[in-house]
């Protein structure tokens, strides 16, 4: 992994410094500005439905496509972003991203919709400021690489908060085709010129685990938790698959699911922007937590209490209610996403982060995707959002033992050294 000259290495005195907070600070705004790939089309779902006349299983595709889109992308794009840094894909991506919204608009069916949010948002443009972006991000800090890498995931989240207000206020007062030509322009006019300074690569020096991980130490290595890499990374895909589709009810269909109620898309609309923002206090909040326990321990918790987020929207479909467990949801499941980056991190070699981390969250978009998807198919079958919530607990559950699989084996390990070292 040779630098080019054209982007030359940080000196390692800028871990944890000001170059590595700045780079973070450019970080969180490409992916609030690239993340509406993943938010717009929720917010459109009705209006995209009724237009095209189609089932709510198949107004639900382009989600699906779009996560799918993000989950390939993201280890494609890891695998250049290791090899070449994080600019150009970043810049290129600014480029896509507006070609596909310019598609979607001009869209006369469902499909090929769906097809522009999966090739051109997706696959070749918002995946860079996913995994890539988060990777990158890490490589810069060692003290401080969990509440960083909880942070750079924040963009999501504010991207959650942000775009679908905007995209409601474009929606009523211009049409859902029109809306995705201003958002072309939006991103096309600001991540690129944005990706100009993400020149510079990150520091060589970086560890695979950083001084303020010590419960990251018991198992790093050739065999971590004393299991082949590749095991390691099967056992995280699982659980990023079960979280996700756990997750992907509440915010892929809440909007819907309001609608149905009879409250409106506008209501639907701001508790999204409600669980979304508070993810934000979630993630960073995990990002601390990540730095005392580890990725695995925060990770379990964060998994624990987004199932009783889940049970909560089993209890009452009144609007204060949803409302209240629309905000708890997101102040219970943020941090869930960057504890995987976390851990890859704690685990692996950073020169393999980017790529290793676009296959984690590969599964984590996997699952949002197949979530998303089944969601609407369940609803198609039963007429109701009941059963759809009960799945997601069930895939929750699936999580839970994975990851408190992982963690034993990390316990277990610990153990075993401190036994040798007396």
């Amino acid at each position: 992994m040779s630098p080019s000259s054209a982007e030359p290495v940080a000196a390692t005195r800028d871990i944890d410094g000001p170059a590595a907070w700045f780079r973070l600070l450019v970080a969180v705004a490409l992916g609030t500005i690239g993340g509406v790939g993943s938010w717009s089309v929720v917010v459109v779902l009705p209006a995209v439905q009724a237009d095209f006349g189609v089932a709510r299983g198949d107004a639900s595709l382009p989600y699906t496509m779009a996560m799918i889109g993000l989950a390939v992308g993201g280890v494609f794009l890891g695998k250049v972003t290791d090899r070449i840094g994080i600019m150009l894909p970043v810049a290129a991506a600014g480029i896509m991203i507006g070609l596909g919204y310019v598609i979607a608009g001009l869209a006369p069916n469902i499909w090929v919709f769906a097809l522009a949010h999966g090739l051109f948002i997706g696959m070749v443009g918002a995946a860079v400021v996913l995994g890539p972006l988060m990777a990158d991000v890490s490589l810069w800090f060692n003290r401080r690489r969990g509440i960083a890498v909880a942070l750079c995931a924040c963009d999501n989240y504010l991207a959650g908060g942000i775009w679908p207000q905007a995209v409601r206020f474009m929606l009523d007062a211009y049409g859902w085709r029109v809306t995705h030509f201003i958002i072309a322009g939006v991103v096309v006019a600001t991540m690129t010129p944005l990706a100009l300074l993400l020149r510079r690569r990150a520091p060589a020096a970086a560890s695979p685990a950083g001084p303020a991980s010590p419960v990251a130490k018991p198992g790093t290595g050739a065999m971590p938790l004393g299991l082949p890499p590749n095991v390691l990374m099967a056992a995280l895909f699982v659980a990023g698959v079960a979280c996700c589709v756990a997750m992907a009810m509440p915010q892929v269909h809440i909007v819907a699911y309001c609608a149905d109620l009879g409250y409106g898309v506008a209501r639907g609309a701001e508790m999204l922007s409600l669980m979304l923002g508070l993810g934000i206090i979630s993630r960073i909040g995990t990002g601390f937590i990540a730095d005392r326990i580890g990725g695995l321990a925060a990770l379990l918790l964060a998994s624990c209490l987004q199932g009783v987020a889940l049970l909560l929207f089993l209890t009452s479909s009144e609007l204060t209610s949803l409302y209240i467990f629309s905000a708890l949801f997101g102040l219970f499941q943020g941090g869930i996403i960057p504890c995987y980056a976390i851990i890859v991190r704690e685990y692996f070699p950073p020169g393999e982060a980017a790529y290793r981390v676009g296959v984690v969250l590969m599964a984590t978009l996997i699952g949002m995707a197949l979530g998303g998807w089944l969601s609407g198919v369940i609803y198609d079958l039963t007429r109701s959002y009941q059963a759809a919530f009960v799945n997601g607990i069930l895939w929750n559950a699936v999580n839970l033992a994975t990851v408190g699989w992982l963690l034993w084996r990390r316990e277990r390990l610990a153990r075993d050294t401190a036994l040798q070292a007396s």
